[in-house]
């Protein structure tokens, strides 16, 4: 799916979209028209290695690598997707937001929203439509761990499966998380299919 939400009433070309809609906050996800809709319908879980922060420093921003602190190296992120048609082409195309909220004591340190993070024992109760926006809450502050990266993130020219982005700054990798990660993510895109 193309990151970025497109809802399917949109009636203009995708360059005339220049609304961020890669991100639905909690707090207006169920009023504001980009996502009532699906937010009512069209849930769907995203599952990622991890994401990154940025935090403002001295030396201008520094990203952060956000992932599972224990257990599984996959975080599930709640998410809504929507299909648009093209009027002119008759092209369909499917996309999707995650939704953020207000960080735990943890996030706040580097920066001031987080992904809503959901468990497994909670797809269910997300993917059903039964989950309200007054459940949709940051995880626990022990839930994660971050360490800084390279600011080579933020530059285009880096691959985006380059396993090196998730490199601590200090140069310690650990490449059996992130074969671990890379296997959590292949079961689980099997599984989807």
């Amino acid at each position: 799916m193309r990151w970025g939400l497109v809802p399917y009433w949109w009636n203009k070309t995708l360059t005339e979209l220049r609304l961020a809609s890669f991100n639905a906050r909690v707090e207006t996800v169920a009023t504001k028209p980009f996502f009532r809709e699906p937010f009512k319908s069209k849930r769907c879980l995203m599952p990622v290695s991890g994401y990154y922060e940025w935090q403002e420093t001295l030396d201008g921003k520094q990203p952060y690598y956000f992932t599972a602190r224990d257990g599984p190296p996959v975080l599930t992120i709640a998410g809504l997707w929507d299909e648009w048609k093209n009027r002119e082409t008759g092209e369909r195309l499917k996309s999707c937001a995650m939704i953020i909220c207000e960080p735990n004591e943890f996030v706040a340190e580097v920066h001031n929203r987080m992904p809503v993070i959901l468990k497994p024992e909670q797809f269910d109760h997300w993917l059903s439509g039964n989950m309200s926006v007054g459940e949709l809450k940051p995880v626990e502050n022990d839930y994660l761990q971050r360490w800084p990266v390279s600011k080579r993130v933020n530059s285009s020219r880096a691959p985006d499966d380059d396993p090196m982005l998730i490199e601590r700054s200090d140069g310690v990798i650990d490449q059996s998380a992130i074969l671990a990660t890379m296997q959590a993510i292949s079961r689980r895109v099997e599984n989807v299919d």
